[in-house]
């Protein structure tokens, strides 16, 4: 890349899903985003079999036996992996990864691969953090206290202020995150609630759901969250394709954008809702099955990393039911 300079938005798409970038580059990513960092689908089979568990409610809910599920950002299709070994017998998936990159070698046959969220389907659509990956313009108020576009030189992530903010981005920062204090920042989440509008009314009915980062309106971040991960390590947000390039998700916006029937809550109530618990066996099981206190005992566990206070516990869960009769 050149020495350029650019608006965040422009800069990160480039870096990101451009020719040679982050997500298609095989080079810079061969094992895809598990490469770089851990989602909940990485940390536990059991956040995929609640998925699964969620799948088959919307199934019931649907009053169907075959139902899609769309998974939006299926990286190299973890999920869609564990989901299908653990749906129930009898429930027929019509399983999409949507993902820029290309299929994965070796993935179940079933998995339809498509770049873009097929439209007019009937199920779960599921995005287990990709809106936080859908770039966005950084704001940052000046002296005086005016939003001003946050430019970046796409060589080593240097930053400087741009024109003011205007138009539905102005808009969009008055309602959602104002700034008036000079230094403050904000990522302007207009291009996620507009991606999010379109994948949740992508279905003709059934169950939207985002799972991210996230913070809502009184609790915004007074300097933002956008930061890059490389390696498994957090890294300085530079876009000339070598690292990822992430910040939270306003969702209560995204919430307000989609279509259907909306459900806020967090990663630890809705997987608690699904049967995963990080309570530890009962005592008695050690002595009576040993094996099976042990194999309960790593599994709490790792439904209490999943539900974590001040880890993936605390991601939100944006649920829109969509379809006639929903609205």
């Amino acid at each position: 890349m050149t020495e350029e300079w650019r608006g965040w938005r422009e800069a990160a798409e480039a870096a990101l899903y451009g020719d040679g970038g982050f997500y298609r580059s095989p080079v810079r990513s061969p094992r895809g985003p598990a490469g770089h960092f851990r989602t909940s689908v990485h940390a536990s089979p059991l956040f995929a079999r609640a998925v699964a568990r969620l799948l088959a409610r919307t199934a019931r809910e649907l009053a169907t036996d075959s139902v899609a599920l769309v998974d939006v950002g299926a990286g190299r299709g973890e999920l869609l992996t564990g989901v299908l070994a653990a749906v129930p017998e009898g429930l027929e998936v019509i399983p999409y990864g949507v993902e820029v990159a290309a299929r994965p070698p070796g993935l179940d046959p079933r998995v339809r691969w498509c770049a873009e969220v097929p439209r007019g389907v009937t199920g779960l659509l599921f995005a287990n953090e990709w809106l936080d990956n859908v770039p966005v313009e950084v704001a940052e108020a000046d002296g005086d206290g005016t939003p001003r576009y946050v430019q970046v030189r796409t060589s080593d992530g240097t930053e400087r202020l741009g024109p003011p903010v205007t138009g539905a981005d102005a808009v969009w920062l008055e309602r959602w995150w104002p700034l008036s204090a000079p230094g403050e920042r904000a990522e302007i989440g207009l291009p996620r609630d507009l991606a999010w509008a379109r994948a949740a009314g992508s279905l003709a009915a059934g169950l939207a759901v985002a799972v991210d980062y996230a913070h809502v309106r009184g609790a915004r971040p007074p300097f933002g969250t956008l930061t890059g991960f490389r390696g498994g390590r957090e890294v300085h947000p530079v876009p000339d394709g070598s690292c990822d390039l992430t910040a939270h998700v306003a969702l209560d916006a995204c919430a307000a954008a989609g279509p259907g029937a909306v459900e806020l809550t967090d990663q630890r109530t809705a997987l608690g809702g699904l049967g995963v618990s990080g309570g530890r066996p009962p005592l008695g099981l050690a002595a009576s099955d040993p094996a099976a206190y042990v194999s309960a005992l790593a599994s709490a566990g790792e439904a209490a990393e999943l539900t974590a206070r001040g880890g993936l516990g605390d991601f939100g869960w944006l649920l829109h039911r969509v379809g006639p009769g929903r609205g």
